[in-house]
């Protein structure tokens, strides 16, 4: 019997890889020229507008869970749920590498391009460089790590598509939480939303790749 494919093809998850890395490569280069203030500015007003007491509020829950003890909590009991319940050590793996990967990536590259935060608008304090977001870098590597691995355990295609709407929605409130406190430029998300894209789909590929040389041996003693 003909089984329905359950998982990302190896050789989209590669073209998503690349074109995110060239994504981030052409966000990198203005940031570098100083040719995206433009854009920057637009975007930062346009989130400006929207300041209130009770967004203020959102935003701030937004960023929170967004990195940090938050985050931690989170990775820790799908791991749990992973190894102790489930039993999947390589999806455990896949996690972790994906999320630490991530923030290591990050930390390297904002030592790299070392960017001054925003000065106007700053609504809570931040310290260390902008470019790129690790809030932006971390939701988007933790939440589409999740939706790839409950993916496959979702039959229904209007679950799949409510699974990725919701990570979506984080991946990006989590990102303008960002701007809109003042702590990040616009390009510091795009540019940690292409990154870490990059980066999962890097991932997804690898774990793809040993999944399909690890069901080949099984695949032949079943034809046999």
């Amino acid at each position: 019997m003909k089984q329905t494919p359950t998982k990302l093809p190896i050789s989209l998850a590669l073209l998503t890889c690349i074109v995110c890395a060239l994504g981030f490569g052409l966000i990198a280069l203005w940031v570098s020229d100083h040719q995206i203030r433009y854009f920057d500015q637009k975007i930062i007003t346009a989130i400006g507008q929207m300041e209130s007491p009770a967004m203020t509020r959102l935003m701030k829950f937004f960023t929170i869970i967004g990195s940090g003890i938050p985050v931690m909590i989170i990775i820790l009991i799908v791991m749990f749920v992973l190894y102790r319940v489930l039993g999947h050590r390589r999806e455990l793996l896949f996690l972790a590498v994906g999320v630490l990967g991530s923030v290591m990536l990050n930390t390297i590259l904002k030592l790299l391009f070392q960017r001054a935060r925003p000065e106007i608008n700053r609504i809570i304090e931040e310290n260390g460089y902008s470019f790129p977001s690790g809030h932006s870098m971390t939701a988007f590597s933790m939440y589409a790590a999740l939706t790839f691995l409950v993916w496959k355990h979702v039959p229904s295609r209007l679950g799949r598509i409510l699974l990725i709407v919701l990570s979506s929605l984080l991946i990006v409130t989590i990102g303008t939480s960002r701007i809109y406190l003042g702590v990040h430029y616009p390009s510091d998300v795009v540019g940690g939303y292409f990154m870490s894209g990059c980066w999962m789909a890097a991932c997804i590929w690898f774990y793809q790749r040993y999944e399909e040389r690890r069901m080949l041996p099984l695949r032949s003693q079943s034809t046999t």
